[in-house]
């Protein structure tokens, strides 16, 4: 069983920045992709940035690309988003996601961050 803890969201201005940290532990394969996911009020979860343990590849959705960093330390176990120019449009519940070789999935219990304009 893995467990996420999330930290580091909170309210900013917009154009502003912070950085989201989540931290992994319990069992589980050291192979996996750790990645983060947004939900806004009455819209769909949606992928924010993911990153590979091994390649350490990234991926990230259009809508952050340039503002957003996604990067991660294997020894800790965490994994971070770093981001900048914040707009209103990223205020959202961020999820930390954990995917296994097996595709097996687990869940933070998501961290609010509020972008005012």
């Amino acid at each position: 069983q893995v467990q996420l803890v999330e930290s580091g969201g909170g309210l900013v201005q917009a154009g502003g920045s912070l950085t989201l940290s989540c931290a992994a532990s319990g069992s589980g394969s050291t192979i996996n992709t750790m990645g983060w996911f947004r939900q806004a009020p009455g819209k769909q979860r949606e992928l924010v940035a993911a990153i590979t343990s091994v390649s350490m590849s990234t991926n990230y959705a259009d809508s952050v690309k340039g503002r957003f960093t996604i990067s991660r330390h294997n020894a800790k176990n965490t994994v971070y988003l770093q981001m900048n120019s914040l707009k209103p449009e990223d205020t959202a519940v961020y999820y930390c996601n954990l995917a296994t070789i097996l595709s097996r999935n687990y869940w933070g219990q998501g961290t609010q961050v509020t972008v005012s304009s």
